[in-house]
């Protein structure tokens, strides 16, 4: 029975998003990209809560199927179209488990902290929310601790990849995708939180090499939103240089 090309349910500022994308891209999943745009509450529409009652991205409807939880849709993607190469999500059950490790992990530690670093500091102000310095802070620490694990445990060894691999798994481009939401922050304080970390610099580049060109392609909107935010962080940084007189003149008292 033939079964209806797959849907793919995606806002690409959605890091989780970007990694569905992506692996489809990369193995040759035919499917049908439906834009959920989150700024513009489409995620809350009474549509959307037909394709996924939590009203998250990303989502997939595959025929009668629906999934989401972007680790759980690139777990089955993998099982459900045929010829994906092993290193995704590899056959020896040793190492799916530890990929499964590393991906259960993610969700409290890196991700966590990355996502509440980021809206804190950056895209909460930019939609209205005001600055919250004490949950940044929060989510500041949770970041490093995460980025120290990922340099001194996960990326151990001598392989370029999460958990020794020669190639990418699914691990890492999940990961990867959430790292580069920090592009949004303005350079200076990025490399503040990454310069650091030498291994996962190197292991970031390594993925998106890996990937390309698809990565640089789902990525070029949050290139975008990175250009915006620089501008208006440039703007408020001339409003508040600009000379006396105009901005109320010089006293003549």
């Amino acid at each position: 029975m033939m079964v209806e090309k797959l849907k793919v349910f995606a806002d690409r500022m959605s890091q989780p998003s970007r990694a569905v994308l992506i692996f489809c891209r990369l193995n040759g999943i035919d499917f049908e990209e439906i834009k959920v745009d989150i700024s513009k509450g489409h995620h809350l529409s009474s549509q959307f809560r037909e394709v996924n009652p939590l009203q998250k991205v990303p989502a997939i409807v595959h025929g009668s199927f629906n999934l989401s939880e972007s680790h759980a849709i690139i777990v089955y993607l993998n099982s459900a179209f045929p010829g994906i190469a092993d290193h995704w999500y590899p056959s020896d059950i040793f190492r799916r488990a530890k990929i499964n490790s590393v991906m259960d992990w993610h969700h409290s530690n890196l991700r966590h902290g990355t996502v509440n670093y980021v809206v804190n500091t950056v895209l909460g102000p930019a939609t209205g929310r005001p600055l919250n310095p004490k949950a940044a802070a929060e989510a500041e620490k949770v970041l490093f601790s995460s980025l120290s694990k990922l340099e001194d445990i996960w990326l151990k060894g001598d392989g370029r990849f999460l958990l020794g691999g020669s190639q990418p798994s699914i691990a890492d481009l999940s990961m990867v995708c959430e790292l580069m939401q920090l592009e949004v922050l303005d350079e200076k304080n990025r490399s503040r939180i990454l310069s650091p970390y030498k291994k996962v610099l190197q292991w970031i580049d390594d993925t998106r090499a890996a990937t390309n060109p698809h990565f640089e392609e789902v990525h070029n909107i949050l290139y975008r939103a990175k250009k915006k935010f620089e501008q208006q962080r440039s703007r408020v940084v001339e409003t508040w240089t600009e000379p006396n007189d105009k901005i109320g003149g010089h006293s003549k008292m």
